[in-house]
């Protein structure tokens, strides 16, 4: 079973337009859709779509309308009652795949909050083999709250404590870095960029200068490091060597999601027991086909897109020069 935990739930409205977005304009829109969202929910869903036993836990009020489209989804959860409603995020897309996101602030959670929130997770993970902590923290929530969080699990589990992967950005993933020795953290590009304080190199190969970004933080503050690169694929960087890959010709439709559907591919090849290539290879074509669908759609097995997804390896050097 793989457990999530979302703080920060969306409602996701994705609109499409006909033509290239225009600010200030009047556009008409070709279509709209509403899905459950938020990067935790979103992994979730991809992980059902595929068969395998998943658990969404997230706060929410009863009477939310997110909850109509949580179960629509389909996806098993366990609601933590709080509070205020969450938020709608929209997202807009044109022709040729280019999205514009508009992001609203969540729901406050207050102490008592957050340590129901806390209470829920650790219950939840008996039995897992993952834990994934992903998305933004909410309003209220500290940023050390995804570190207290694997503090209570593996307080609670010990030995019998689930993997842990993180996907989140800003100060939240520099406290797990600092402080939660996660297994597995899943940045883009300019999140690892941001969270090293460095710049990265654009124009030449993507995946060798985020190598050494990486490798400042694998193995010595985290077990290894998926590092999407949007159109450019993704690099698996682990303890003893580093791999990149380039995913298969594709049509966008929207990119929103495709992260969050990369680490649940991922995931769901490491239950199968797959090398890191294959971990890898698998990642990629998830992000793809999330990218071939509108909407924060979750694709599944079937979406999976049929072309090559070549892996190189990076390095084999177990530590930073």
């Amino acid at each position: 079973m793989i457990v999530t935990l979302t703080a920060n739930p969306s409602l996701d409205r994705t609109i499409t337009l006909a033509e290239t977005l225009r600010p200030g304009e009047v556009q008409a829109a070709t279509s709209a859709r509403e899905d459950a969202g938020g990067k935790g929910i979103n992994v979730a869903r991809v992980v059902a779509a595929a068969g395998v036993i998943s658990l969404a836990v997230l706060p929410l009020s009863e009477g939310d309308p997110f909850d109509a489209a949580l179960r629509a989804s389909t996806v098993r959860a366990e609601r933590v009652p709080i509070h205020g409603f969450v938020r709608a995020n929209v997202t807009i897309t044109d022709p040729d795949g280019v999205t514009t996101k508009l992001n609203l602030p969540g729901a406050r959670l207050d102490d008592d909050d957050t340590a129901a929130v806390i209470r829920a997770v650790v219950d939840a993970c008996e039995g897992a083999r993952w834990l994934v902590l992903a998305g933004s923290l909410p309003p209220g929530a500290s940023d050390r709250f995804y570190v207290e969080v694997i503090d209570a699990v593996r307080t609670r589990w010990g030995a019998e404590a689930p993997r842990i992967a993180v996907d989140t950005s800003g100060p939240a993933l520099a406290a797990v870095v600092a402080d939660g020795r996660p297994d597995l953290i899943k940045p883009n590009d300019e999140e690892l960029a941001e969270l090293a304080g460095v710049g990265l190199e654009y124009g030449v190969d993507l995946a060798a200068a985020v190598l050494p970004v990486a490798r400042q933080l694998v193995p010595s503050r985290v077990g290894a490091a998926l590092v999407t690169l949007g159109s450019q694929g993704a690099v698996l960087v682990e303890a003893d060597t580093a791999w990149a890959g380039t995913p298969p010709r594709i049509r966008v439709a929207s990119t929103v999601g495709a992260g969050d559907s990369s680490l649940a591919g991922y995931l769901l090849a490491d239950l199968d027991g797959a090398d890191a290539e294959e971990r890898l290879r698998r990642s990629i074509r998830y992000g793809a086909a999330a990218a071939s669908l509108p909407g924060t759609q979750a694709p599944s097995p079937a979406d999976l897109p049929d072309g090559d997804v070549p892996i190189r390896i990076l390095t084999s050097n177990a530590s930073p020069t």
